[in-house]
């Protein structure tokens, strides 16, 4: 069973990174974006009920264990449960539906991988996946560059990145990737082969360049905040994975200052265009006000799902602003909509999984000696930073809400919790196990039940919200005439 949820996995993990890079290649029926939400939809649909099933069929696994997962259960009983009240409103289960599926599939599925012993086989297979996708993303990156510097274009930002509606979607993929990128060359079959050690370096230092290019601050506050943090929490242990994160960021800036200005200087008259990095809020201190303001309205639960696009403005900031389909900030957008009930919720899987990591740490640090290379090591302060990463961009950012980025968020969690909650080991198929008794497992058959059903209910609900959205589009371009707004569907206003 373990074999077959980790090759369950590592398929629509593989899917899912071809999907979010290389969209612009592939024969799409609804468009990138909605696509990379159809395929979250499904993938989170699976990879929650599936777990479930596991508990029913794996008689070597304590009842106890499913425990692990209540603070998980209750954070999405939070998301369902807080959007009662406003049922009556159109679509109001989508996004609460969305994350209840994404949590449990990226928690329950991680302790699965965990429990049945093949955690760190997954880990090192998304390494290498991450690695692999990443080299041949920057590689194509070289080939759109070299089309638009030989077209005389100075202002490279319109054509690289590629393959995303919104430079900053981009950005969410390099702060869950980059922190990782060095493991590949650190843990894994491949690790002392030089032609690969070679092409991580390339295509880790591409994507250092490209971040360069867009100029990402979120990205890059949010990764520097994880790498210290990793390196505050495991010291001179880390200092393998470091050199190398450091060695990719030195290669991204010598990237850079070679295509991104000597080049660009050498062919163009007219000078180059390079984005500056500013000081400035770019405009997101009236969205998180307004977002806190909202919070407040209906304290401790929130104005419901999807409020921020409908509510009456509270703020003279935000009424003087734009309108935007989110206020670039996860955690106030949750409060604001869900309330602050549902960040207690939130804050409880935190400490869980706080307490998980502490434990595993202190395992992995009494177990090695101070000089030895510990690759479990390495991996759990990689997926540290990089998860640490993400949390910190989430706060001026949307990282849990553009498909793309969660998609490969999914998969960097999974890897997280398989790392941080205790393996168990694969019994030998000669080793008869103990039969649990059946009632210990009932509960998982019904969850499970539950959560198949409420999935199809759902998906139900996510089409019919894609089919409103689509007729809504040909009324919101013509009339409104105002920009994207992306947030579920990457038309975002809600449907007239």
């Amino acid at each position: 069973m373990g074999r077959g949820l980790l090759v369950l996995v590592s398929a629509i993990c593989v899917l899912a990174f071809i999907l979010v890079l290389f969209s612009d290649f592939l024969p799409l029926p609804f468009g990138g974006y909605a696509d990379q939400r159809f395929f979250l939809v499904a993938a989170t649909g699976l990879l929650a009920v599936v777990p479930g099933i596991f508990f029913v069929l794996k008689p070597a696994v304590a009842p106890v264990r499913s425990l692990v997962l209540l603070p998980t259960l209750l954070l999405c009983s939070a998301f369902i449960g807080l959007a009662v009240p406003f049922g009556e409103r159109a679509y109001v289960w989508v996004e609460p539906g969305m994350y209840s599926f994404y949590f449990l599939a990226a928690i329950a599925s991680g302790s699965a991988l965990a429990w049945t012993g093949v955690g760190a086989v997954f880990v090192r297979f998304l390494i290498l996946s991450i690695a692999a996708t990443c080299l041949i993303y920057g590689l194509a990156s070289v080939n759109v560059y070299l089309f638009a510097i030989f077209d005389g274009v100075t202002k490279l930002i319109d054509f690289i990145p590629w393959g995303f509606v919104n430079i900053r979607y981009w950005s969410h993929i390099a702060t869950w990737c980059l922190p990782l990128m060095p493991l590949a060359v650190l843990v894994g079959p491949l690790k002392d082969v030089r032609s690969w050690r070679i092409g991580v370096l390339l295509g880790a230092g591409m994507w250092w360049w490209i971040l360069f290019l867009t100029t990402g601050r979120g990205s890059a506050l949010g990764i520097a905040f994880g790498v210290m943090l990793a390196v505050l929490l495991f010291g001179r242990r880390a200092f393998p994975w470091l050199k190398f994160f450091v060695t990719y960021l030195a290669v991204g800036i010598l990237i850079w200052l070679l295509l991104s200005v000597l080049i660009p200087t050498m062919l163009s008259d007219g000078g180059i265009h390079v984005r500056t990095v500013h000081a400035g809020d770019s405009g997101r201190l009236p969205l998180f006000i307004e977002a806190w303001q909202m919070s407040f309205q209906n304290f401790p639960f929130g104005m419901g799902p999807q409020s921020w696009l409908t509510h009456e403005r509270l703020t003279a900031a935000y009424s003087a602003a734009g309108k935007l389909g989110h206020p670039h900030n996860m955690y106030l957008m949750w409060a604001a909509e869900y309330g602050w009930a549902l960040i207690a919720a939130l804050g409880l899987v935190v400490l869980q999984a706080i307490r998980y990591f502490w434990k595993t740490r202190a395992v992995m640090l009494a177990e090695s000696a101070p000089s030895a290379y510990d690759e479990k090591l390495m991996m759990l302060a990689a997926f540290t930073a990089s998860l640490s990463a993400a949390l910190f961009h989430a706060g001026v950012s949307a990282v849990f809400m553009a498909p793309g980025s969660m998609l490969v968020g999914l998969f960097v969690l999974i890897g997280f919790w398989a790392l941080i909650i205790p393996a168990g080991a694969e019994p030998s198929p000669s080793v008869e196990m103990p039969q649990q008794p059946f009632f210990f497992r009932l509960p998982a058959l019904v969850l499970s039940a539950i959560l198949l059903i409420g999935w199809v209910v759902w998906s139900q609900d996510v089409w019919g919200y894609y089919q409103d959205m689509r007729e809504d589009e040909e009324l919101y371009y013509k009339d409104v005439g105002e920009g994207m707004l992306p947030r579920f569907w990457f038309h975002g206003n809600f449907p007239r």
